[in-house]
């Protein structure tokens, strides 16, 4: 008789890329799915074998255009249509976690909209990375498996092996992250305040701590426009700085955000790749992800604790 249900991993269209990578980490083929599209541009996913009973990781980041949300959650219902035993969604980069309270008034919470809808959907787990607010799981009542871009962040810091090595968050939102690089790492941390004149729009920004003669590190969540990062680095070596780089889970670089960041005094941006880049830069590094989330992948199919991915 048969034990345990057999594991199957798919993929969205916009996150095929790393979803080989992840696949090809955990040693199983990618599952077939296949998007029929019409005139109009509606679309319809497909799944081109049987889940009849499989645990079913389905990989899509929610990044812009929303098609890829919709496309996530249309897999995620042709799943538990086709009896499914589980329904993992895999969201490397979980769109929309910008908007997780009202920060004004008669908007959306569209984070916890999301949350529903994913749940109204079928999916029975959620694993993520990085999300912009931790407070974000609490939206699910599903188990959420928060995972960090720390993991492979840390290492690659400490081969580094900076002298007078300073971590910074580029806004005040970010302290509690560059906070817990600054404990494991050992070294002092320095905060960029900043005022925003609207989304996007930085207005005026200042370091609250000593920067001069250090290497600093610049800990953040995702980039978007550079536009933050980018006035935290000059600002930075403005006050005496030996280096400055930036590290950010999510590359979404948007407009003109990797001119900004090539005309920029950014020795280095490291990035993950939970978002596909259509451009490259010389100063952008980005380190893969697929391994770090096979390896949960797995420990989540049998039942394993977690709590080894995480560094701190």
């Amino acid at each position: 008789m048969q034990t345990k249900n057999p594991i199957k991993i798919f993929s969205g269209s916009a996150t095929k890329y790393l979803a080989d990578k992840i696949a090809l980490s955990y040693g199983t083929p990618l599952g077939k799915v296949s998007v029929q599209r019409f005139a109009d541009h509606e679309f319809q996913p497909c799944f081109e074998e049987t889940v009849r009973g499989d645990y079913v990781f389905i990989i899509q980041s929610t990044f812009a255009p929303a098609e890829n949300l919709l496309e996530l959650l249309f897999l995620i219902d042709a799943a538990s249509r086709a009896s499914a035993y589980k329904i993992v969604a895999v969201i490397p980069y979980f769109g929309f976690a910008r908007q997780d309270r009202k920060d004004r008034p008669r908007v959306s919470i569209a984070a916890k909209l999301v949350s529903n809808i994913l749940a109204t959907a079928g999916v029975s787990r959620i694993i993520t990375m990085d999300l912009h607010a931790d407070q974000i799981q609490g939206f699910f009542d599903i188990p959420v498996d928060h995972l960090y871009a720390s993991r492979i962040f840390a290492k690659y810091l400490q081969s580094l092996e900076l002298e007078n090595l300073v971590i910074a968050s580029p806004d005040t939102g970010g302290t509690k992250r560059a906070n817990s690089y600054s404990k494991f790492l050992d070294a002092p941390m320095v905060i960029c305040h900043k005022s925003r004149k609207g989304a996007n729009i930085i207005g005026e920004m200042t370091v609250i701590g000593e920067v001069e003669d250090k290497n600093v590190v610049l800990i953040d969540d995702m980039i978007d426009t550079g536009g933050t990062i980018t006035k935290a680095a000059e600002l930075i070596m403005n006050k005496g700085a030996l280096s400055v780089r930036c590290m950010a889970s999510h590359a979404l670089l948007s407009g003109t955000a990797i001119e900004r960041i090539n005309n920029s005094p950014l020795q280095e941006v490291i990035v993950t790749d939970s978002v596909p880049m259509a451009l490259k830069s010389d100063k952008i590094r980005v380190i893969s992800i697929a391994d770090m989330f096979a390896d949960v992948i797995n420990k989540v199919y049998y039942n394993q604790s977690i709590s080894s991915s995480f560094i701190f």
